[in-house]
């Protein structure tokens, strides 16, 4: 997501090779800002950043060193706004969060999103109001969102858009949920109905947190409707939308900065586990190829069971992996949300992330044939692969709609898989692991 812009700092902090090279830091600076500007990023924001960048580092003195630690202070800087960061709840639940925004940013889905989080990661109880009565569908839209992540539905065509929130509050209080999402209708453009009908939904939900839906595929236009959006009616927080679409990233640069409300979550695909919290020392982190363990600990584990886990890890040292723990696995993994997000949250891994791009693991015709081959199996064949002779393996691939030779090599690649498991959970396996990733990415931005 961040790609451009991680290059575009590496590039300048490559150009300073010695001490007190002054010719050096004004190269720097000026691939810098013509890489910025190219990513997106408003002037005033570029100028404002290089600006300090260079004071600092003068002050402290011209080096790789020092530009790098001025460039994460005023980064941080920039992308931090005087607010709540994340997702904050209230002392008295249930905490109401008003989700507005124009039509076809993605509120609705974004709606769902944060949903999902709230209930996979936070753990929560989570209640949506469907309000939004404008658009065809939305109401259906919302209906099958919640089905699909199994969260409760407030939901009516013949009510108001107040009517629908008053039952929502409501119901929220009395069956004691923790989070109550409102989700409102949107418009192609900003006009004083959707002013005035939001300003009665507001009324009327009196909400904790005012989440402006931005599509950061509208560039510099997210800025200036969140800032329009922020004077009429008021805004806690924005959500950027569809920003995995935009390599660039200038815009989250200066979203927060210009607006003067921080930025909350980012979408980060299309699923719904593709929603991240947005906190600035540790985007700043990604940004210098220096990855974010912390967000990667927080979603692993509320997914990933810690009991299971110890127990897949005797296993595999003992090398007993088999198909049902390869299945229970990928179970787990669909929660982490994209491949592409996870790659980029581990150190030195983000050249690795823009290789995979938006690959859909879950749905490769790989993936959906080791399906196919591990439903034909019976289960003692799941428990044990070494029962799988040449005749189950005939069987298999007749069940499966595979060739033998495709069975073979598909359970040679499994063997395969757990030995390598086995080798790097047994001695000096992190440090086997870590000299696999540096040969495979040729390490972060240097510290």
């Amino acid at each position: 997501m961040f790609d451009t812009l991680t290059d575009s700092f590496k590039g300048a902090i490559d150009k300073i090779r010695f001490y007190d090279d002054n010719k050096a830091l004004v190269k720097a600076l000026k691939e810098l800002k013509k890489s910025l500007l190219k990513a997106d990023v408003h002037h005033k924001v570029v100028k404002e950043l290089l600006t300090n960048v260079e004071k600092e580092v003068k002050e402290a003195g011209v080096g790789k060193e020092n530009f790098l630690k001025a460039l994460q202070n005023d980064l941080t800087r920039i992308l931090t706004a005087k607010g709540n960061q994340g997702f904050v709840f209230a002392s008295k639940p249930p905490t109401v969060v008003l989700m507005i925004g124009l039509q076809g940013s993605g509120k609705t889905t974004t709606t769902g999103k944060l949903a999902y989080f709230l209930k996979e990661q936070k753990k929560k109880k989570v209640l949506i109001a469907a309000g939004d009565l404008q658009r065809l569908a939305a109401v259906e839209q919302l209906r099958q969102i919640c089905e699909q992540i199994d969260v409760t539905l407030v939901a009516d065509e013949n009510k108001t858009p107040e009517q629908i929130v008053k039952e929502a509050l409501a119901k929220g209080e009395k069956e004691l949920y923790d989070v109550v999402l409102i989700d409102t209708a949107g418009r192609l453009a900003i006009d004083d109905e959707l002013m005035d009908e939001l300003a009665s939904i507001k009324k009327v939900a009196n909400p904790d947190e005012l989440f402006y839906v931005a599509d950061a595929m509208t560039g510099m236009d997210a800025v200036r409707t969140a800032q329009t959006f922020k004077e009429k009616i008021g805004i806690t927080g924005v959500v950027l939308s569809k920003f995995d679409g935009d390599s660039k990233g200038g815009v989250a640069m200066g979203i927060a900065h210009q607006v003067g409300v921080p930025l909350r979550f980012i979408g980060a695909g299309e699923k719904m586990p593709d929603l991240e919290q947005f906190i600035p020392d540790r985007v700043v982190s990604r940004l210098m190829g220096a990855g974010d363990l912390e967000s990667l600990a927080e979603k692993t584990a509320n997914i990933i069971d810690e009991k299971k886990a110890k127990l897949l890890t005797k296993k595999i040292k003992k090398g007993k992996f088999n198909f049902n723990d390869f299945l229970e696995q990928m179970e787990s993994m669909k929660k982490l949300g994209s491949m592409k997000s996870i790659m980029g949250m581990i150190p030195g891994m983000g050249g690795m992330a823009k290789q995979i791009g938006d690959m859909d693991l879950e749905n490769s015709d790989e993936m959906k044939q080791i399906k196919a081959l591990i439903s034909s199996m019976t289960a003692k064949e799941r428990e044990d692969p070494d029962l799988l002779n040449n005749t189950r393996k005939r069987r298999l691939a007749a069940g499966a709609g595979l060739s033998q030779m495709h069975v073979n090599r598909v359970l040679k690649q499994f063997k395969n898989a757990g030995k390598m498991a086995k080798q790097l959970s047994g001695k000096g396996g992190m440090k086997q692991m870590q000299d696999m990733m540096k040969q495979a990415q040729g390490g972060g931005i240097p510290r």
